[in-house]
């Protein structure tokens, strides 16, 4: 590890006590889907729920503002049995697609570098091994990352290749029972403080995309945190240079053979980017209307006035909009029939809309809604990171319109 891993939360200062509560989650059920939530998923949503009003928001602005990991925080998931998405066995958490989707939108409503690091870790990493690992593989790994006493990073994104994530430079070449990488990768959350790095690169002789398991440290492996981030600041992304890392032909992935297996695992993920902007939205209301409702100006609430309350009404018209796309996401990825495409527009459509939220959010409350202690500003900045990954706007659209043209617009 490069990370030194503290025990225990400092103490923080409580702010304002008129403003306390105003990260708290209010009542924003307003078209009454809690109906539609089984006993397992209700309780994954109410445990979770509580860890972010009780534990994260107190500490997270003073990490979020030193970009600092909050090692306590993250140490908490798997106590939380959240670890390992719908991975079932290796003790994994083994959740319904709508309780693993509450459990990433609560995460987020609390903080994006917080929900962020469990993505990477258990959304990537781990359904990476889940996925396309043979059982030997999943029995050597999954059972330590479900703990978290291994932390997993996923290495796809190049210095020039993001969106074109296919025409990936890294490679991978065979010596005898070893394989050779060499290449370099960026934006890889997690990936100077992790055990364990799925790393995605080019076979020399047959010209496909085959994953491996680096386990660190390992010779040749360096890795370095990218500075002067606005957003996500207290989970690390890092520029990575592999230079003639030796991995064992056994960790190579069994059944990642093409860039269409590591493109599964991508699919997986893309529909909760939407629940992640959910939350972030979700934070970013809660906090304009308990603001609106204790701040006095010209003798009254603000939330007296027309004009907030019609910004209010909107607030949640675009945030009910939100959580119908989310549950139905749900519903499909239940069944069995939630397409890239489906998750590709809903993540789209969610992280648009919680942008234009919390950029509401952030101006009902004034010269206030720049300071750490009323939480919307640290969500308006995190909420560009979650806009970009996992396919930018531009490209979800892209997707979207070659499925209903059937006309390519890229390659």
């Amino acid at each position: 590890m490069t990370q030194d891993r503290p025990a225990t939360a400092p103490t923080r200062d409580r702010p304002n006590p008129q403003y306390a509560h105003l990260g708290e989650a209010l009542g924003t059920d307003f078209f009454s889907v809690r109906e539609q939530f089984t006993d397992e998923q209700w309780n994954r949503f109410i445990a979770v729920r509580k860890f972010v009003d009780d534990e994260v928001l107190p500490d997270i602005g003073e990490y979020w503002e030193k970009a600092e990991l909050p090692w306590h925080l993250f140490r908490r998931l798997p106590e939380l049995g959240i670890v390992g998405e719908d991975i079932d066995g290796y003790g994994a958490a083994a959740m319904s697609p709508l309780a693993c989707g509450l459990v990433h939108m609560e995460l987020h409503r609390g903080d994006g570098s917080l929900g962020t690091f469990l993505a990477v870790h258990a959304g990537l990493a781990m359904q990476s091994i889940a996925m396309c690992g043979s059982e030997e593989q999943k029995q050597r790994w999954l059972p330590s990352m479900s703990t978290m006493d291994s932390v997993g990073a996923f290495a796809l994104t190049e210095p020039q290749h993001g969106s074109d994530s296919v025409a990936l430079e890294t490679t991978a070449r065979r010596d005898g029972d070893r394989w050779v990488l060499n290449g370099a990768k960026r934006w890889i959350g997690n990936a100077t403080i992790a055990d364990l790095v799925v790393v995605w690169a080019r076979d020399t002789d047959s010209g496909d995309v085959l994953g491996f398991v680096v386990e660190t440290p390992a010779d040749g492996y360096t890795a370095s945190v990218i500075t002067g981030k606005v957003s996500l600041r207290s989970v690390w992304q890092a520029d990575i240079t592999l230079s003639g890392v030796r991995v064992p032909d056994e960790n190579r992935l069994t059944n990642a053979r093409t860039f269409r297996d590591c493109g599964r695992v991508l699919a997986n993920t893309r529909g909760i980017c939407a629940w992640m902007a959910l939350g972030h939205a979700t934070a970013g209301y809660d906090a304009a209307m308990r603001y609106a409702m204790a701040r006095q100006q010209f003798g009254r609430p603000l939330a007296s006035f027309q004009i907030v309350q019609q910004r209010l009404v909107g607030m949640l018209a675009d945030l009910t909009g939100m959580q119908l796309y989310c549950m139905q996401l749900g519903r499909l990825a239940d069944a069995g029939r939630l397409s890239p495409t489906v998750a590709g527009l809903a993540k789209m459509h969610n992280t648009r809309t919680a942008r234009k939220i919390l950029s509401e959010a952030r101006d009902l409350l004034g010269g206030n809604g720049i300071l750490l202690e009323h939480h919307v500003v640290r969500h308006w900045a995190d909420i560009e990171a979650i806009h970009t990954f996992e396919g930018t706007e531009t490209m979800q659209t892209l997707i979207v319109g070659r499925d209903i043209t059937g006309i390519g617009a890229f390659t």
